[in-house]
């Protein structure tokens, strides 16, 4: 009899995919990484891995001892835009844990299941919305956006946003069952029981596996390390610029594109 596969659940963006902007290259030109285009935004490349880390996390989907799951932020149609080498995940998690893709399609039982318990929990999306329109400045605030109708972020002016005004924002959403979290230009209100960690419970009762392997890099994934057997975080990103650690969480040197594929090497080792 096989022994059970191993759930390896990973973040994608700044943990192995990176825009051009997030790239960190520090060699010489002549010497940095060659690149592959994993995703495309009207009509131009938008993100990138190593060509090495293209060869890695192909293998990675293909090995039958693990069970590969994306596991993102971004919106449905955010994440369908990413090809990632290697065959299709049979599940991805997307929207923070709100939906479930089983080849490619939504369950729609384990959505309906977290909207009802957001519904129960938190305060609604428009009282969250309408509080952020009323404190936000327009001098730092470039976008505002809801996703799958399920949580809220902000795209910001950096240079300009006040440093107190995410802690406000976030002590004024917590008793109301939201979280804040702060991502380069993106400040994303997300309802608590929102999780990575839960769809990935999920997956993992599906899926029968043994043991979940883990990394990311934010404050929106510190619920899936803490709740993976083991992890690794990046060398950048909100949880790295924190301190954030955990005893069985790896903490990663490495920064930049390159990261990806320690973090790749990283999880291809630790497979039984």
């Amino acid at each position: 009899m096989p022994a059970p596969r191993t759930l390896i659940a990973s973040d994608l963006d700044r943990t192995l995919i990176y825009s051009a902007g997030a790239l960190a290259l520090t060699e010489p030109d002549h010497t940095a990484p060659r690149l592959l285009s994993v995703e495309t935004y009207q009509g131009r490349p938008q993100s990138f891995v190593t060509e090495t880390a293209a060869t890695l996390l192909a293998a990675l989907a293909a090995d039958p001892r693990a069970v590969f799951v994306p596991t993102t932020t971004r919106t449905r149609r955010q994440y369908l835009r990413v090809r990632l080498p290697g065959p299709p995940p049979p599940y991805a998690i997307c929207a923070n844990g709100g939906h479930l893709l089983v080849d490619g399609e939504t369950d729609e039982g384990w959505h309906r299941s977290v909207r009802d318990r957001l519904a129960a929990d938190c305060a609604t999306l428009d009282e969250i919305t309408a509080r952020v329109r009323r404190t936000a400045d327009p001098s730092w605030l470039l976008r505002e956006r809801t996703a799958e109708d399920l949580f809220a972020y902000l795209v910001v002016d950096r240079e300009r946003l006040p440093d107190a005004w995410p802690k406000t924002l976030a002590a004024w959403a917590e008793p109301r069952g939201w979280t804040v979290s702060l991502q380069g230009r993106k400040l994303y209100v997300v309802p608590a029981p929102l999780t990575k960690s839960a769809a990935v419970a999920e997956v993992a009762r599906r899926a029968g596996t043994a043991r979940t392997l883990a990394a990311g890099d934010s404050l929106l994934d510190a619920d899936l390390l803490l709740a993976a057997d083991l992890a690794w975080r990046p060398g950048h990103g909100e949880l790295a610029t924190g301190g954030w650690s955990a005893d069985h969480v790896v903490e990663l040197p490495d920064r930049g594109v390159g990261c990806g594929e320690t973090i790749l090497r990283a999880f291809q080792s630790s497979l039984p």
